[in-house]
């Protein structure tokens, strides 16, 4: 799967738990979502990402 689309998906998750007021509870409600329902390769691809924008 493309990076491209995993951000997509990972921002329709954040999109969904928006309607939260509480930010730590939304937050841990992405990561649930994520850890439950996406694959392995997903989530290290998604993690490779993230580690490879934060660095600059």
């Amino acid at each position: 799967m493309h990076i491209e689309k995993l951000i997509s998906m990972a921002n329709d998750i954040a999109d969904f738990f928006n309607a939260e007021s509480d930010k730590e509870v939304a937050a841990e409600g992405v990561k649930k979502h994520i850890l439950r329902s996406w694959d392995p390769r997903m989530k290290k691809a998604i993690i490779k990402q993230y580690q490879v924008n934060s660095e600059g």
